[in-house]
């Protein structure tokens, strides 16, 4: 019979966080895969966990999975854990997670913190839809792609960075998207916990000036919907384009393309008497 998987959030800073389900998983487990052993060992030290540590990042997940895998399918329970927050938000475990799925291995969450959910929750923005967008590709076109994606995105979006790029985020991001709000997050749950809002443009020239370090989240409005034209204003165009020789249908097939509305709508404002009898044409 194999092992269970369980994939286990830690605290995102502030040890307090840790559930006491994930306590109890940690000290039944065979062994614990994280991405720091140094990291995860103080959290572990902290609670009095004595149970083995083994790497498991991106550096070594390819061939660290199927020694995992192995251990699982003789019968070995698995903790897999990230440095912080919830694994495989932005963090290595897909290749396991997949590979115990894929070969019948029982695989459980163990729920908790996750920065993304935590900035939103206390963001101000929209919660419902988001995007959860995790860390951008570092350069090149991949970068521009990535942003350039966001421009039309009308919910709100969740972004990670670290210090040292955050300035340069913030001005590509207010140059593509244009100054939307925003809210930027630093060190969820910590001592030191800090929040910045304003618009994209105000943190890109904050964050120039100043200094920042730790954990970086940023939390952005969607692009506000363009208002609906009033049907009533355009009048005179189908009018216009009736007089240029295209029939009610076509006249109110051209207005709904210009703007974006609904043809059927502007037929039946325009094309109907008052009678109730439709323009034969």
């Amino acid at each position: 019979m194999s092992g269970t998987l369980f994939v286990v959030s830690t605290p995102i800073g502030n040890l307090g966080d840790v559930s006491e389900r994930a306590l109890d998983v940690l000290r039944s487990v065979a062994i614990v895969a994280c991405e720091d052993t140094r990291v995860t060992g103080k959290l572990l030290r902290r609670f009095g966990v004595a149970t083995r540590v083994t790497s498991y990042h991106e550096h070594n997940e390819a061939r660290r999975a199927p020694q995992l895998l192995e251990r699982l399918r003789s019968g070995d329970d698995v903790a897999l854990v990230s440095d912080a927050g919830t694994p495989l938000v932005s963090d290595p475990g897909y290749r396991l997670v997949r590979a115990a799925r894929e070969t019948g291995v029982p695989i459980r969450a163990v729920p908790g913190p996750s920065a993304a959910i935590a900035a939103l929750a206390i963001s101000g923005l929209p919660t419902t839809p988001f995007t959860f967008v995790g860390f951008l590709p570092p350069r090149g076109q991949a970068r521009h792609r990535a942003i350039d994606s966001l421009r039309n995105v009308t919910h709100t979006v969740v972004l990670f960075e670290a210090p040292g790029r955050i300035a340069r985020l913030l001005s590509e991001l207010a140059t593509v998207l244009g100054d939307r709000q925003a809210v930027l997050l630093r060190e969820l749950t910590k001592l030191h916990e800090e929040h910045w809002w304003g618009s994209l443009g105000e943190l890109s020239v904050r964050a120039k000036c100043q200094s920042l370090k730790g954990e970086l989240t940023l939390v952005v409005a969607g692009r506000s919907p363009e208002r609906p034209i009033p049907l009533e204003t355009l009048a005179s165009r189908f009018a216009e384009l009736r007089r240029s020789g295209l029939a009610a249908r076509d006249a109110a097939r051209a207005l709904a393309r210009e703007h974006g509305l609904s043809a059927r709508a502007i037929y039946q404002a325009f094309a109907v008497s008052g009678s109730g009898q439709s323009d034969p044409r």
